[in-house]
């Protein structure tokens, strides 16, 4: 075959891509299983991140067999929907840690997707929902976690917030992002910033939670805002508000239960 042919060429450049888009397909689906359980160990350490924040004695170290640690701590993990009702169970891996089931970021944006329908008007959806909740033993206190997410400036945001069992008490949180700007939207994720939340609360109104410059002047259902990542803050405060208005109908029933049993 006359290698300086055009036929030679696309033959060639054919065979060429279709090499590499197999080894590429083989390498990701060998990959997908290790990369599963990684997005799995770092969302587990997020939830346990935020409970221990009920106890300052109870860390949660870089080097924990956080999946045995979960196993261990967490009492319930469910899902519920726009009416607070418990529509499905999740894995704790009492018997096998390799078993346990949490909602993944992936997750959390399908049901973020559906908020924005069911703002629409589309309020069928409410029973659709599959909110997920992490009920974690603290040192003989439960914690309820529960997940929040959203868009910042520039990427996803997301976060974990840990609830007392009065439903609107709020014992800490833990943020993440993909891309808010180093040094501005990215300190969401600093401690400076997520110890303002531990003590504060769910308001009871449209308004659950905000963060804006002042601290909601002082509310209990605000905390101040990044100095310099005005958008990152207000986009964080819309998510963390959102959230906890879907969850409201649940956290409310820990209301309640508390009130029944004093």
């Amino acid at each position: 075959m006359n290698t300086n042919s055009n036929v030679y060429t696309v033959v060639y450049s054919t065979i060429l891509v279709v090499v590499v888009a197999a080894v590429l397909a083989f390498t990701a689906i060998s990959l997908q299983p290790k990369q599963n359980e990684n997005v799995k160990k770092e969302t587990i350490t997020k939830v346990l991140s935020a409970a221990a924040q009920a106890d300052q004695t109870v860390t949660i170290a870089e080097d924990a067999d956080v999946m045995a640690l979960y196993s261990e701590m967490a009492t319930a993990a469910f899902y519920v929907d726009g009416y607070g009702k418990i529509v499905g169970e999740m894995n704790l891996g009492k018997e096998n840690v390799n078993d346990i089931k949490v909602a993944t970021n992936a997750d959390l944006k399908k049901q973020n997707d559906i908020f924005k329908k069911i703002a629409d008007g589309q309020n069928d959806l409410l029973a659709s929902l599959e909110l997920p909740v992490y009920v974690i033993n603290v040192n003989g206190k439960s914690v309820t976690v529960i997940p929040c997410y959203g868009a910042g400036l520039w990427g996803p945001i997301w976060g974990y917030i840990a609830v007392a069992e009065d439903g609107r008490s709020i014992y800490g949180a833990v943020f993440d992002h993909k891309s808010e700007t180093p040094g501005l939207g990215a300190k969401i994720t600093e401690d400076f910033f997520q110890n303002q939340f531990a003590g504060k609360e769910f308001g009871q109104g449209s308004q659950k939670f905000d963060v804006v410059k002042g601290g909601a002047h002082g509310a209990s259902n605000g905390v101040d805002a990044i100095s310099g990542a005005t958008i990152t803050s207000q986009a964080l405060g819309r998510t963390i508000n959102t959230w906890a208005t879907y969850y409201e109908p649940y956290l409310k029933t820990l209301e309640v239960a508390e009130t029944v049993e004093e």
